[in-house]
């Protein structure tokens, strides 16, 4: 069978606005700030001549406040034929706001987003990939066709489940018998899922920030390239068909050893057969049609 491979890029223009996120407990460094200015103006440009060379249209996914904050940045990328998605007001993490919070967002996303590209955006990622019990059924309200934000699979699009199925936590304050129970079933949703993978994205290896202990820094770009390529490898082993979003940003990616790795990625990948970069939206597009493999998430039991 013709191997049918997706490979897309998705972009978060986080720029100022996920430093001036609070939730680490302390106020907005300047420095840091500094460095979110870089990735809004230097790291774009950068990222856009990358595009240019290999003639890559991406799927960029931008805080509202970072539309409002760097307009002329941002119509650089909108001007050129890429697709700007959903990414929260100003990076706020979903799993710590209320419902209300939640709605609040959305709708000056949406509205941001639209009026700035003429239209109303199609997919969504939540910030630092931190959802909550509601998100699936808020962007079925909303109208939000696809999200980027679960790993249910890695590499075939899917319905994500809608945030119905429940589980009990471990409390060991508590009888055993109270928390022994399978979580219940799941059921799909009307959103498709763009798979998410910490894997494939440049934040944890390539940023240092001393606010997240998860984030690192100083590691090889050449490691990292053979983990995504190892990656890529089996999947291309595996699977007829399948998809390979690479998450990525400016601030990262934007840095010169960083681009490099991303010249000789795109390059390695490039000599497989059936291989196509597109943004997400057209990931999306085909699998409804049909002309894409998906997955079905199932699991849980039914009580």
């Amino acid at each position: 069978m013709v191997k049918r491979v997706l490979v897309g890029y998705g972009i978060d223009v986080d720029a100022v606005s996920g430093w001036i996120n609070t939730i680490h407990g302390t106020p907005a460094n300047p420095t840091d700030v500094s460095r979110g200015v870089f990735g809004a103006t230097v790291g774009i440009d950068r990222l856009l001549k990358l595009w240019d060379k290999f003639g890559i249209k991406a799927t960029w996914f931008v805080p509202a406040h970072s539309i409002e904050s760097f307009p002329k940045q941002l119509a650089k990328v909108r001007d050129s034929g890429h697709e700007i998605g959903l990414h929260g007001y100003s990076h706020e993490f979903v799993s710590t706001l209320s419902e209300q919070q939640q709605r609040d967002v959305l709708a000056k996303s949406i509205k941001v987003l639209t009026d700035f590209t003429g239209k109303k955006p199609r997919g969504w990622t939540a910030p630092a990939w931190s959802t909550s019990r509601e998100t699936v059924r808020l962007l079925e309200e909303f109208g939000i066709e696809y999200d980027h934000s679960f790993m249910h699979h890695d590499s075939q699009l899917y319905y994500v489940p809608d945030g119905s199925e429940e589980w009990t936590e471990t409390d060991i304050a508590k009888s055993a018998d109270e928390w022994m129970k399978p979580m219940t079933a799941i059921k799909a949703s009307k959103v498709v899922e763009v798979p998410a993978n910490w894997h494939l994205d440049d934040w944890p290896p390539f940023q240092l920030s001393l606010k997240q202990a998860s984030t690192h820094g100083y590691v090889d770009p050449y490691v990292i390239e053979r983990l995504w390529k190892d990656q890529f490898s089996f999947l291309y082993r595996e699977y007829d068909t399948f998809v390979f979003p690479i998450s990525i940003h400016p601030q990262v990616s934007g840095k010169p050893q960083v681009v490099l790795m991303h010249e000789r990625l795109i390059e390695w990948i490039n000599q497989h057969e059936g291989v196509e970069w597109c943004t997400m939206e057209t990931m999306v597009k085909e699998f409804k049609e049909g002309r894409l493999a998906g997955a079905e998430v199932t699991g849980g039991a039914e009580v």
